[in-house]
């Protein structure tokens, strides 16, 4: 794939890909504070407003790190924790309800499939089209154009 379609495609990934966590600080957790703790502590939560206004840091700056891909691995793992802790507390559906386990299943394999995307951004970064590419090329790192040139040249010699 040209570098520039991949650049793009990335950048649209971490788009659509954070969207998630930033709706979720701001339009949910941030606004029903109060209530969202009270539900974190019938759930076992310890510390409930703590962890919830880590969560909320965690998501905000996870995402906006993701998002701009500026320490994207660092903001990867950020919202990979989370993601952890939300699913270990709030969507073990084996302890619901037959009428609420299909629903806590879903929201616990979609978790699992945004930690696979965490996994892979830890794994490669943002992409070209971040800050961190930007910053990379301006301090004189190779350009990635270059880089997949090569890994598709090694790739057609296996």
């Amino acid at each position: 794939m040209c570098c520039h379609v991949r650049g793009l495609v990335s950048l649209l990934g971490r788009v659509f890909l954070v969207l998630i966590f930033l709706m979720s600080a701001v339009g949910n957790k941030i606004p029903n504070f109060e209530g969202t703790a009270a539900y974190m502590a019938s759930e076992g939560m310890p510390m409930p407003k703590v962890m919830l206004a880590g969560g909320i840091v965690f998501l905000i700056v996870g995402g906006l790190s993701v998002l701009l891909g500026l320490g994207a691995r660092v903001g990867a793992v950020m919202l990979g924790v989370f993601l952890f802790l939300a699913t270990y507390y709030f969507h073990d559906f084996w302890n619901f309800e037959p009428e609420q386990q299909e629903m806590q299943m879903i929201a616990f394999m979609k978790n699992l499939a945004l930690f696979g995307a965490m996994m892979f951004i830890f794994a490669n970064g943002a992409g070209a089209w971040s800050v961190d590419g930007l910053l990379k090329k301006v301090l004189g790192g190779k350009g990635s154009c270059k880089k997949d040139k090569e890994e598709s040249k090694a790739a057609i010699d296996l």
